[in-house]
């Protein structure tokens, strides 16, 4: 079976609760998986399945439905400013990177309107670091005509305070993304269930 992140939306929700249901679950949400999710369509049926199964695939269950939901938040995002909706921003981090036993940088693609385009893992590290190339978020950037951007790493170890590093990084990002005209809005640590914004802070 392929990785969750690979597959569609339907087949996402397919090891859930079946193909048939998944198609008519979709059907009466209109498609939405933010819609489902707010209305926890599924929660009944993911109960079932970890009582009837085996570890394996209550395990493949939870990755598949967090998978969902991460979508189901950055489905969210792609009509809202995202200024406005720090939310829905944070629980998409949250959902994205709580989980992970290694550092990832992963960066929010927004529109003029501050509307996400793309949420990209744009590099992975280990326990404690990640290296990040400024040179490569330029690049993705350009290659979704992004406006802004809003930067986030993970701390593994649950500490939610900004390092000497990390300061020096989003300066750096901050002000090489500013020779293509793409704004750093934020720069968020998630650790564990907690997320930390250097905006907030005055950070950026």
């Amino acid at each position: 079976m392929p990785l969750s992140s690979q597959m569609s939306d339907l087949d996402l929700l397919g090891v859930l609760v079946g193909t048939q249901a998944a198609e008519n679950l979709l059907q009466e949400n209109q498609g939405s998986l933010y819609q489902l999710f707010s209305l926890s369509a599924v929660d009944h049926r993911v109960c079932e399945a970890a009582a009837e199964d085996g570890w394996n695939r209550v395990r493949r269950i939870l990755d598949v439905s967090r998978e969902l939901v991460t979508r189901g938040f950055a489905e969210a995002l792609r009509h809202r400013d995202a200024l406005s909706s720090p939310g829905a921003v944070r629980s998409h981090l949250i959902t994205s990177l709580s989980h992970l036993p290694h550092e990832a940088f992963v960066v929010l693609f927004l529109d003029a309107q501050n509307r996400l385009i793309a949420s990209r893992e744009c590099f992975r590290g280990t326990l404690t670091q990640t290296s990040v190339y400024p040179r490569e978020v330029i690049k993705i950037a350009l290659e979704y005509n992004a406006c802004a951007v809003i930067l986030c790493h993970n701390h593994p170890s649950g500490t939610m305070e900004p390092s000497q590093a990390d300061r020096w990084l989003t300066d750096q990002l901050k002000a090489a993304l500013s020779l293509v005209d793409v704004k750093v809005l934020d720069h968020f640590i998630v650790a564990g269930n907690q997320t930390l914004s250097m905006a907030e802070r005055g950070l950026i």
